[in-house]
């Protein structure tokens, strides 16, 4: 169906009154009561059609003494961008100082408090606080990695005070601050050999908490500690290498289930992204709209792209079935040849 080309004032104030966004890129109003141009999709209150004047452009609209709306802004970038750009900026405010207020933090943005809250969670899938809360998990985990004092790792990583963390203690890091920087929470790992590399499998009481993929033991090691600091290292032998063995073998043929228990840490909004994952069929894939639709945020690509990257169980939950929506492979923690290669062995065997 081919867009309407708004010829006549008469159509462009139908689309005005519409507020029809497909009208954004072909002429703009300008208010003759107020001195304000506006887009055709401008959320403000009509103006009456006597007092209304359209232009081809803003530039001609200012020429003639009209102001650019500050809530439209017809004078910027497309809408649409210009608010996921607003967003992008207050993820990084967020993170940079853990002490933003919604009210400061909407200011920062130039919009209202409900406005901005409600635009947040529509693009993120989460709410200003809970991203905030993600983020001082974050910075929580990198100051106890580091052997700060407790207290002063709470601090900084932006709790207002130590009773308001231990409150929350175990959504933030799934166990105290204590065992977490001392390890005391019972982590132990081996590293083999498997068809994608070297392959790190940690277990803590739970369940397998990590299954990580590299070409490096150091490489491996490393990744391990920024999850589970002073984590240990045991020998491939008795019940654990069984277990072992058995996720390297699902690894290395998905014909292979894996039935062992598994510790799956992570926000109630990756939790559901990853979930989804473990829905897409093995030789088939999904971009991360789908995804997003799948759990009920359409508009949650970024954020489904955040959890894909913080999944921690490589292959068993498959953040490799995600593409981009051309089909194009995109990131992947693990490398994007290891994700093709996992993509190719997983069709073939659909075929086979």
């Amino acid at each position: 169906m081919k867009n309407p080309t708004f010829i006549t004032d008469e159509e462009r104030w139908q689309a005005v009154l519409a507020r029809d966004p497909r009208a954004d890129e072909q002429f703009v109003f300008a208010v003759q009561t107020t001195g304000i141009v506006c887009r055709p999709s401008c959320r403000a209150r009509h103006a009456l059609r006597k007092n209304v004047c359209f232009y081809a452009d803003v530039h001609h609209a200012i020429q003639a003494g009209f102001r650019p709306c500050k809530r439209c802004m017809p004078d910027k970038g497309n809408p649409q961008e210009q608010k996921l750009a607003k967003i992008e900026h207050a993820c990084r405010l967020l993170e940079q100082d853990p002490t933003l207020t919604l009210e400061k933090l909407a200011n920062q943005v130039a919009m209202s408090p409900f406005h901005f809250h409600r635009l947040f969670k529509s693009v993120t899938g989460m709410t200003p606080k809970a991203w905030q809360q993600a983020a001082r998990g974050q910075r929580l985990r990198t100051a106890l990695a580091q052997g700060e004092n407790i207290t002063d790792a709470v601090l900084a990583a932006g709790f207002p005070d130590s009773s308001s963390y231990y409150r929350k203690a175990s959504d933030t890091l799934g166990m105290t601050a204590k065992q977490y920087r001392k390890g005391d929470v019972a982590v132990r790992y081996a590293i083999d050999d498997c068809s994608l590399g070297r392959c790190l499998v940690a277990e803590s009481e739970r369940g397998i908490c990590a299954i990580l993929l590299g070409d490096s033991d150091t490489e491996l090691t490393e990744e391990l500690a920024t999850l589970f600091p002073k984590a240990e290292r045991v020998p491939l032998e008795d019940a654990f290498a069984l277990r072992t063995h058995q996720v390297i073998a699902s690894i290395d043929n998905r014909a292979v289930p894996l039935s062992l228990p598994l510790d799956i840490r992570g926000t109630a909004f990756q939790q559901r992204v990853w979930q989804a994952l473990r829905d897409i069929p093995c030789g088939e894939t999904a971009s991360y709209q789908l995804v997003a639709k799948a759990i009920g945020k359409p508009n949650a690509v970024r954020a489904v792209a955040g959890a894909c990257a913080a999944n921690k169980l490589a292959i068993v939950i498959p953040c490799h079935r995600v593409v981009r929506n051309d089909g194009a492979l995109s990131g992947y923690r693990w490398g994007t040849e290891r994700k093709a290669l996992l993509l190719k062995r997983e069709a073939e065997h659909q075929e086979g």
